[in-house]
């Protein structure tokens, strides 16, 4: 488009219909560009061929704005507590101008309490990841100079609290409107529709359709994204039971001094939850009781407490008010899993 502007004024009438037949890109010719038509006549008089008269009209294209924003999905997978999250767009400019794209996220679904920190940054290396070279960079407010039919990739990026549960959904709106360009670093007047009859100039006309959270002819578009939360749901419980007494031994044992008790720490995941990580198990004991160091501290066991290998650490005084502390770390919690950890103890 840009070499048939620079030819206009050198083709024939006749190679100018040639060139416009041929497949154009989507913003059309470009704005600002003049199209002249060039006419003549021959005639004769009593058989004379007589000077052929010419004629020309010139008109001034005018400027069509349309811009387009499209999510690049599927949802974005998030952890509760996770900062710095991701959803990616396309931002393209499909007007026949050159314009400045004015850039706005929005949350148009889910908990605000738990999201938050919203920026928009440039993607330049078109990976739809926040790379380092993009922080550095730093976040933008609009897109400068979008050339026609440019295609610019963007991220939206913001922090999810760590309330966030397993499920939640968060949906986050990118608006692209359209401004004047011209000025490199700065971003121009927002562009309105000519009203009137058409001048001679450059009138503008508003040709984007209706987005998200815009409405059709306002020189904006506005696509969604989603976050949607993987998180682990975790349920710790502890429970006891008398494994013997010195009265009773072993047959209905009570829990009198000198019996021994067993502690059964599990902790599950909920099915279809995130895999639980990390997971680190510490249990200050009572003062009540002696830690059976003969018997010691099994981990990774099923969820009624048996098929545990020996792990985990006992240390005494290790507790906030100076009990005896036990800890130990599991395996990774897959959804529907059950891990435990398992220890006795002796009632003082």
């Amino acid at each position: 488009m840009k070499t048939t502007k620079q030819l206009l004024g050198a083709v024939s009438a006749f190679a100018l219909v040639a060139m416009s037949s041929a497949p154009a890109m989507a913003e059309g010719t470009n704005a600002g560009a003049t199209i002249t038509n060039n006419v003549s006549v021959s005639f004769n008089v009593n058989g004379v061929s007589q000077n052929a008269q010419t004629a020309s009209n010139s008109f001034t294209v005018d400027r069509r704005v349309n811009v387009n924003v499209n999510y690049i999905g599927p949802a974005t997978s998030v952890a509760p507590g996770s900062d710095d999250q991701v959803v990616a767009f396309d931002v393209t400019n499909l007007s026949n101008d050159t314009v400045d794209l004015a850039l706005a996220s929005a949350l148009t679904g889910g908990n605000p309490v738990n999201i938050g920190n919203f920026r928009i940054y440039r993607d330049l290396d078109g990976d739809r990841v926040l790379d380092a070279a993009e922080v550095t960079a730093g976040p933008i407010t609009y897109l400068d100079e979008v050339a026609e039919d440019a295609t610019v990739a963007v991220l939206v990026v913001s922090d999810i609290g760590l309330n966030a549960v397993n499920g939640n959904t968060f949906d986050v709106t990118l608006t692209a409107n359209s401004h004047l360009a011209g000025t490199a670093g700065s971003l121009g007047a927002e562009l309105v529709g000519t009203s009137g009859a058409n001048t001679a100039g450059i009138d503008t006309v508003l040709f984007d359709g209706q987005g998200d959270t815009d409405a059709a002819n306002d020189g904006a578009f506005s696509d969604t994204g989603r976050y949607t939360v993987a998180g682990a749901v975790v349920t710790l419980t502890k429970a006891s039971r008398v494994v013997s007494d010195p009265v009773n031994g072993s047959t209905n044992p009570k829990a009198i001094p000198g019996a021994t008790v067993e502690y059964c720490i599990t902790v599950a995941n909920a099915s279809g939850a995130a895999t639980a990580t990390n997971v680190a198990v510490t249990d200050d004991l009572p003062v009540d009781v002696t830690y059976d160091a003969a018997f010691g501290i099994f981990v990774n066991g099923n969820a009624t407490c048996t098929s545990g290998t020996p792990g985990g650490t006992f240390t005494v005084g290790a507790g906030p008010a100076g009990e005896d502390r036990v800890t130990g770390s599991l395996s990774d919690v897959a959804a529907g899993e059950t891990r435990s950890l398992y220890f006795q103890v002796v009632i003082d």
